[in-house]
């Protein structure tokens, strides 16, 4: 029998389709490689194809240093390079390359690799945030061409825009008038449940009880932090998402996802990370309704992904 769920706290909800749903290998899609460029202009040796960037993340000696591009010199030997987008949606919006490396996805990153892209995912939101126009930093990957990604080499994207997004102010809202962190509270609800995928000691993965989309997860950091900068937030940040997306991968022969930062400055709010794979489409009913059927009940996809076994080799 379908099932209908209600939001955690939003005024939302959605239809788990139990009488359809589907094994996990029935998501499975053949996906072909996506042809590497001639010319790849986020390849190390190109950067005189990108704008100068902003932030270049690299080694000298034994020692970390950031270093900025100028316009005739860019700089070289890097780990991660920040750069604006040639073509912005928004002023400020910027990519970020997550690796000198066209093939490598933050699924196989390192512990190394892993948590310094999280290092700079917070340095740079830190860098926008002290704009005071910026209400709002919107950080996000999108993985595969069907996910939104235009070029295939790995990279995140970062927005700094000038307004609350809609999404964000419900939960503010709703926040508000229980006068309690609902956030905190899902972390209660859900620990050592049959939705957890990874459980450590800062941060719970799970599949939410109210899904709205097949392998949807979400990751919340056990103790209270409003964005990814706040203090100790990265521990175990980096390999806790590269271990989930590991996972995915493994399961579902690498599917196209977005993985997402909810994150404000405001201590009343929550940091939730939400990685949503492409692997159903929304038709009519979903954009009628907003309501959206998922034939993949969370309880199942957070089982098959437990049972991925670690350690996984990197």
């Amino acid at each position: 029998m379908s099932e209908i769920r209600k939001h955690y706290f939003l005024e939302k909800c959605c239809i788990i389709a139990g009488e359809r749903s589907k094994r996990p290998t029935d998501f499975v899609k053949e996906r072909e490689p996506e042809p590497r460029p001639e010319t790849c202009s986020f390849c190390p040796g190109n950067e005189d194809l990108t704008p100068a960037a902003t932030a270049v993340y690299r080694y000298e000696g034994n020692k970390l240093v950031i270093r900025k591009d100028e316009e005739n010199n860019r700089v070289k030997d890097w780990e991660v390079r920040c750069f604006p987008n040639l073509y912005p949606a928004l002023p400020g919006h910027e990519i970020i390359a997550e690796t000198p490396d066209h093939e490598k996805h933050p699924s196989d990153f390192t512990d190394d690799e892993i948590t310094l892209l999280m290092q700079v995912y917070s340095d740079r939101t830190t860098h926008h945030l002290k704009n005071n126009d910026t209400e709002y930093v919107s950080l996000f990957r999108n993985h595969g061409r069907d996910a939104g990604a235009s070029l295939s080499h790995p990279h995140s994207q970062l927005m700094p825009i000038s307004f609350v997004p809609p999404l964000i102010m419900q939960e503010l809202t709703a926040i508000e008038e229980v006068n309690r962190c609902p956030y905190c509270d899902i972390v209660k609800q859900e620990s050592g449940g049959e939705r957890v995928i990874i459980e450590n000691d800062h941060w719970i993965v799970f599949a939410p009880y109210c899904s709205r989309l097949p392998f949807e997860m979400w990751i919340l950091p056990k103790k209270h932090a409003s964005s990814i900068t706040a203090p100790d937030c990265l521990a175990s940040l980096g390999t806790t998402l590269r271990d989930t997306l590991l996972k995915l991968k493994t399961l579902l022969n690498n599917p196209t996802y977005n993985y997402m930062f909810f994150q404000m400055d405001n201590s009343s709010y929550h940091l939730n990370i939400r990685i949503e794979p492409k692997l159903s489409i929304a038709a009519g009913f979903e954009k009628n309704t907003d309501v959206y059927i998922n034939t993949m009940p969370p309880e199942d996809a957070a089982r098959s992904l437990r049972e991925i076994d670690f350690p996984l080799k990197i």
